[in-house]
């Protein structure tokens, strides 16, 4: 899985697992789990739940990532292929 092969990746770079790339590479792993999930089980409302809770998450800690580094921030979101943040 992904998640393996970032967890080396970070550990080469002496940061552990509470680091904001590893925690926004979980979180998009769940995300991914969960829309899966729910592709087949519509009415499915905990997960729905579950799911909206979790991207709340991870868009606060790209909020974060953000604005205290922008590079690091452009180099997870093109890593982990997902969607640039919009600022307001």
């Amino acid at each position: 899985m992904i998640k393996n092969a970032f967890i080396s990746f970070q550990e080469k770079k002496k940061e552990g697992r509470g680091s904001v790339e590893f925690q926004v590479l979980s979180f998009t792993n769940k995300i991914r789990k969960l829309t899966s999930h729910l592709e087949l089980h519509r009415k499915d409302y905990l997960s729905q739940r579950g799911l909206r809770k979790i991207l709340g998450k991870r868009q606060r800690l790209l909020a974060y990532l953000s604005k205290k580094n922008r590079v690091r921030y452009k180099e997870l979101i093109n890593q982990l292929n997902i969607r640039e943040l919009k600022t307001r």
